[in-house]
């Protein structure tokens, strides 16, 4: 209904915000981060999400489109209320909760307070592809499926070679190669895989 409010912030609390946009004072909420990243500003734009429930209406902004999306994607997740995913995106900023996902990492997710591994594996499950692909972080998988085959075995047999297990080696690479899919000679894959496994 709302793409998004543009006007001037009259009251700011770590929950809520009043946004004056034409003689009206519309109560947004908002996360912890976006509090804080709105700290001195008086004139904003917030993308909105405007949540209908049998019982209750509420407006919820972000600063960024990105920001809005992620929202929504995760309200999607069976479980993930409104309230749950404000909390998550309290202690994550968008990147790194985009690279928490698309990196499978349910155990970060999981330190959440109030998520649990359950919740925080449901949200991985759900939601990897489509964070992948709205980070912009998608590979193409037709295009580079040789080239990475062929990083992957080289750093592979090296690392090996250096002594690592083959199961943890085998994970770090496919961890990095998806945060860096331009990743294109085997010694930088190597010197990331040794980065991510310190």
């Amino acid at each position: 209904m709302y793409g998004y409010l543009k006007g001037k912030v009259t009251n700011r609390t770590p929950t809520f915000v009043y946004l004056e946009c034409g003689g009206v004072g519309y109560q947004v909420n908002i996360s912890l981060n976006t509090y804080g990243d709105l700290e001195g500003k008086e004139d904003i734009k917030l993308y909105t999400h405007l949540q209908v429930r049998e019982d209750d209406m509420s407006l919820w902004g972000f600063l960024s489109e990105s920001e809005k999306q992620l929202f929504i994607l995760l309200i999607s997740v069976s479980g993930v209320g409104a309230n749950t995913a404000r909390v998550i995106m309290s202690y994550l900023k968008v990147e790194e909760l985009q690279r928490v996902i698309a990196n499978g990492d349910a155990v970060s997710l999981a330190k959440i307070k109030g998520l649990g591994p359950k919740t925080a594996q449901k949200i991985i499950i759900d939601l990897k592809d489509k964070v992948m692909k709205l980070a912009g972080i998608e590979v193409d998988v037709t295009s580079k499926q040789g080239i990475d085959n062929k990083l992957k075995d080289d750093a592979l047999s090296a690392l090996l070679a250096l002594g690592f297990a083959k199961a943890s080696v085998e994970k770090s690479i496919n961890q990095v190669i998806m945060k860096n899919p331009n990743i294109d000679q085997v010694e930088n894959l190597i010197k990331e895989v040794l980065k991510h496994m310190s």
